[in-house]
């Protein structure tokens, strides 16, 4: 059970801040429910992600985007070959 001191501070016990990860510094919400108070720990912080791991998920990205420009473009190219393309199929009723 935790005191309250006379500048109306409370000390957290140590297990429940370990179980919750409340450390040091972090800002936590009370927020007051009937006769009772809430301690609402902060929530999870996502992990960061250091510069070589940002620029290694840019290179794939950049690598993904590069792959669909080349696979548009062979689907252009194969058009061109066989000499119509799907839109000329869609116009064909049209024309009639």
């Amino acid at each position: 059970m935790g005191k309250v001191t006379s500048k109306l501070q409370i000390t957290l016990p140590k297990a429940l801040a370990s179980k919750f990860g409340i450390k040091p510094g972090d800002e936590i919400e009370w927020r007051a429910a009937s006769d009772r108070i809430h301690l609402v720990p902060p929530p999870a912080q996502r992990h960061r992600l250091s510069a070589e791991e940002r620029l290694e998920l840019f290179d794939r990205a950049t690598e993904r985007a590069t792959d669909r420009v080349r696979a548009d473009h062979v689907t252009v190219s194969r058009a061109a070959e066989r000499g119509w393309t799907r839109e000329d199929l869609y116009d064909r009723d049209r024309s009639r």
